[in-house]
């Protein structure tokens, strides 16, 4: 596919023809803003490893110059087999992948890397921005979905505030009663069980410990998890909810007092004193 460049009062942009020759924008620059007014600390600057998996080059020379201006060491691939590669031989603090790439697409690297138990933080960049295509991302376990067209400094100010919340996590451990959550492996310790859970799993599960017995709706953890307004339509956390369940009852039928479903309003975690 073709790319052009075009430009207008206040933004620099990319165009890109789809196979229909329609023409729409991918990424977005203020031209009076620049990626350089989101500082990061001296530490980080020289040490945070982000890996671009982008096909397009033009798209991805414009996210790389733009994260390198932010102080970040940035490395490139221009394939999924090629970025799945990356990842799996050396160590990133992130990764910004495109879906529709060729050899491997980007779904299919982001689930072969959860699968190998790699739980570096994805940010997935892509014109694919339904609501079921974010939510097939968001299972497979994905961290952020940013749609193109995107302005370079709000890519910036997410990979940091994941990097954020990555580094401020301090307590390794979550744990009520027989549960205990894992928080750097998303490991789930219930009774004799030991479950290995999806990054959408952990969120759910641990959003759930906060206010035991408390009954948080569908729509309030559809928000709070995948952060999507809420959509009627979507059984999403329900599934997400079945799959903890199946998970934590592989060895032990206890698991059935764990997460309560309350008809019509939503789930909660049962308190000790009501199991």
């Amino acid at each position: 596919m073709g790319s052009v460049a075009a430009q207008s009062p206040s933004a620099s942009c990319f165009y890109r023809k789809n196979d229909k020759d329609v023409i729409y924008p991918w990424v977005l620059v203020h031209s009076n803003r620049t990626t350089a007014n989101f500082p990061i600390s001296n530490s980080q600057r020289h040490c945070m490893k982000i890996l671009v998996i982008e096909d397009e080059i033009k798209i991805a020379d414009f996210v790389v110059s733009g994260l390198q201006q932010a102080g970040f060491e940035t490395t490139h691939a221009a394939d999924g087999v090629q970025g799945l590669e990356t990842i799996m031989q050396n160590h990133y603090d992130l990764v910004v992948l495109d879906v529709m790439l060729p050899k491997m697409n980007g779904l299919d690297v982001l689930q072969q890397v959860r699968q190998q138990g790699i739980r570096t933080p994805i940010i997935i960049l892509s014109a694919k921005s339904e609501l079921p295509d974010r939510l097939t991302a968001f299972e497979r376990g994905v961290d952020d979905y940013l749609p193109k067209p995107f302005f370079v400094e709000e890519l910036v100010a997410r990979i940091k505030a994941l990097l954020n919340r990555q580094s401020s996590q301090s307590v390794d451990q979550l744990a009520y009663g027989p549960l205990r959550l894992e928080v750097l492996d998303h490991k789930a310790h219930w009774h004799d069980v030991t479950a290995v859970l999806s990054q959408k799993e952990f969120s759910l599960l641990s959003y759930l410990m906060r206010s035991p017995g408390h009954i948080y709706s569908r729509k309030q953890i559809l928000k709070h998890v995948w952060n999507i307004d809420f959509d009627p339509e979507t059984n999403v956390v329900d599934v997400c909810i079945r799959r903890i369940r199946r998970k934590l009852s592989r060895h032990s039928d206890a698991n059935e007092d764990l997460i309560e479903s309350v008809r019509g309003v939503g789930y909660r975690l049962k308190t000790e004193e009501a199991r």
